[in-house]
This record gives structure tokens, C-alpha cells and sequence, in this order.
């Protein structure tokens, strides 16, 4: 592994004027020379204030980032759905209002608005499409109640046909399972006024799946610790041997303990393996916090930690262990990275790409790290998707 490696570069990443010369180093050992697109969404700095969402442009080659497009919208951005064609599909953060289209060129090609609906729910951020490509499901709230449902939308109208209860509150992040059925992670969290936490001590998050032919509920899993928020999830890949071989459901997860301490040394991934919910790894090195969570090397995961800035590798043959793979100020968005793109082996391992403070980072245990500037002031989300 570059573990080691790469948190030199973490360590060396906040200096920003250091960043091309490395990447360009790292480029020539690591042998990677294809571009990739990814759909965003960031914040801009003082010279193009505002949220955005669009396309950015990777070439390790040249090592640099630029903007293939950016689409200003009315407020933050948060989930990303990657579209067949090399489109994508934007959601508003809780309590979110609005629905974004563009196609392979960033261009917008549609706009939805939860005013155009009946009942005056929120977006809570994520959507996902259904296992015959046909749908579209959107995780949403009712104001006051704070009930959780899940919409049913038209893949191309965006046209609500069926919804959902979700069982719980809060509704975050929806990922389709291999039989078809929708796994939903409600993070419990009840919400006033500017979507401040309200009454926490009455937190109830759970794990719940529904059957999407008629929105039966199938299954519903929570942790022992009531204050163990489950927000975004990712299917890890099977290894092809050993202990890794079991698909699992992972979980990042939000503590929303009182006691400081306590919130900071609590574990921030739960598995789920089709029977049951736990939490491998307890770790200080996480903060409490994950924002971010992707597929990783030998059946496991990498989650971004935000507050503790690094990110995390978790594998099914160590589940006691959580291993740091970077170091870098504002760890957040992830999205895989395969060593296939390097013209390396080991195709059955996968990276990551990770966004940070300074630039884009990558991260594969195989193959040399490297990191890119940002092309200008601009603090990216928590998430981002290949195009």
C-alpha cells in the first residue's frame, strides 16, 4: 500500500502552490493518463459567489481540474445522480425544493419544483433510480409531522405517481438492493424552524426496506445506540476470496450524542449484512463523523470524516480495524477510482477519489496517489458522481 505515501501528501496538500508540481510527479509514476468527468455541486468564493452545481474535468495527464460547466441554483446542492449519456441529476439539500436535469454537456434540460405538488413536503437531498431504470425514488419529509416518505417519480417527467412511507423520520439517502427492493436510511432526526434539530432525545433512526412494488415495508434494523445517526450508504464489491467474498450495505453514520467526548469516539460505520445492523469499528481517529462513504479494496469500505479531516479504510477481514488512508483538511466527497485506469493490475481493487480543501485527491493501494489544485476558489459538498 502508499498509505504511508500518501499522507505525506495530506500533510503537504494544504499548501496549495505545491499541488501541480506534485500531481505532476504522481501522475508520471502512477502511468494514469485518462480523463473522467464528475457532476458536482460547490460553493463559490468571493469572485463567483453562490451555490452551483456541473461538470469538472479531470485530466491526470495534464494534472489539472477545470469546470466543463456550471448552472447556478437557488440554493446548496447535496446528492447526484449520475444518467445514462453522461447526464446527471441534482437534489436540493434538506429541506430541499427543487430538482435539477442536465445533460453530458452540463446543460439544464429540466427543472422540477416541490411547489408544483400537493402536500408541501421537502426533499431531504437524495434520490436513486429503480433497478429497471424506469423510476425515480426521492426521499422526502412532511413539515410538522416530520414523517418520512418516499416518492415514486416518471425517470423522464419527474412526475410523482406513488408514494411511500419510510417508517421513520428524516429520510436521507435510498440505494436500490440486487432483488430490486429499496433500502432507505432514516436519520431520525425530528427538525423546526430553519431545520434546526429539535427534541433529540426522541431520535429513532433506523434501516428500513421496501418492496417497490407496493411499498410493503420488508425489514427495519436499528442500532443499540439510539444517538448513532444512519445517513449515506454504499454495497461494498464482493472479493473474489476470503472474508470479503458477502455483500454488505455500508453505512455512514452522524453521533448526535450531548456529551462532546463521547460524540467523538463513537464508530462511524455500520454494516448491514442482510440479517443484521453493527458497528464493526468504534474509532477517535473519525470524530463522530462521516460524511461520505464508497466502495473500497478487499470487500470494505472508505468513508470521508469531515471534522477529523481523513478518510477511513474499513475491510471485511480486519472489521476490528479502520485504517487511515489520508490526511486531508475538509475530506468529503467520494467517488471510486479503478486501477484499470492506470494500465495497472489488480482490476479487482478499487480506489477512490476524494475531495478535500485544496483539490481533488486519489487514492488506490496499488497505484501512486496523486492530487489536483481546484481551478478556483470553490468548496465543493459531500458528494459527487462519475459521469
Amino acid at each position: 500500500m502508499h498509505k504511508r505515501h500518501f499522507l505525506q501528501l495530506g500533510a503537504i496538500g494544504a499548501s496549495t502552490s505545491l499541488l501541480p508540481r506534485l500531481a505532476s510527479a504522481q501522475t508520471a509514476s502512477g502511468g494514469a493518463s485518462q480523463s473522467l468527468t464528475l457532476a458536482a455541486g460547490w460553493r463559490g468564493g468571493p469572485d463567483a459567489p453562490g451555490d452551483f452545481v456541473g461538470l469538472l474535468q479531470v485530466d491526470w495527464q495534464a494534472a489539472q481540474v477545470t469546470v466543463k460547466a456550471a448552472v447556478p441554483v437557488p440554493s446548496r446542492a447535496h446528492g447526484l445522480l449520475a444518467e445514462a449519456g453522461g447526464g446527471f441529476l441534482a437534489v436540493a439539500v434538506r429541506p430541499g425544493q427543487w430538482l435539477l436535469r442536465c445533460d453530458a454537456d452540463g446543460k439544464v434540460v429540466q427543472r422540477h419544483h416541490m411547489d408544483s405538488e400537493t402536500g408541501g413536503r421537502t426533499l431531504d437531498g437524495h434520490a436513486c433510480v429503480s433497478a429497471d431504470g424506469e423510476w425515480i425514488y426521492t426521499a422526502e419529509t412532511q413539515p410538522g409531522s416530520g414523517q418520512g416518505w418516499v416518492s415514486v417519480r416518471e425517470r423522464q417527467s419527474l412526475r410523482k405517481v406513488a408514494q411511500w412511507r419510510t417508517h421513520g423520520a428524516e429520510p436521507h439517502h435510498l440505494l436500490v438492493h440486487a432483488d430490486g427492493s429499496l433500502m432507505v436510511a432514516n436519520g431520525g432526526l425530528l427538525r423546526g424552524e430553519g431545520d434546526k434539530k429539535r427534541d433529540v432525545h426522541l431520535m429513532d433512526s433506523s434501516l428500513v426496506r421496501l418492496d417497490t412494488g407496493s411499498g410493503e415495508r420488508l425489514g427495519q434494523w436499528r442500532l443499540k445506540d439510539a444517538r448513532l445517526g444512519l445517513r449515506h450508504m454504499a454495497w461494498n464489491e464482493p472479493a473474489t476470496s476470503g472474508a470479503g467474498t458477502r455483500r454488505l450495505l455500508g453505512i455512514a453514520l452522524q453521533n448526535e450524542h450531548d456529551d462532546l467526548t463521547q460524540r467523538r469516539n463513537s464508530p462511524v460505520l455500520a454494516v448491514w449484512d442482510g440479517d443484521t445492523l453493527r458497528t464493526p469499528s468504534p474509532t477517535a481517529a473519525a470524530g463522530g463523523y462521516s460524511g461520505d462513504i464508497v466502495a473500497g479494496p478487499d470487500g470494505g469500505f472508505v468513508l470521508s470524516c469531515l471534522r477529523s479531516h481523513v478518510a477511513l479504510q474499513w475491510r471485511p477481514s480486519a472489521p476490528d480495524e479502520m485504517v487511515t488512508v489520508a490526511q486531508l483538511r475538509d475530506s468529503g466527497a467520494l467517488a471510486p477510482w479503478m486501477a484499470e485506469e492506470a494500465g495497472k493490475q489488480r482490476l479487482d481493487q478499487s480506489g477512490v477519489l476524494l475531495a478535500a480543501a485544496a483539490g481533488l485527491a486519489r487514492w488506490h493501494p496499488s497505484v501512486a496517489p496523486a492530487v489536483l489544485k481546484w481551478p478556483a476558489d470553490m468548496k465543493l459538498d459531500n458528494h459527487w458522481v462519475r459521469t
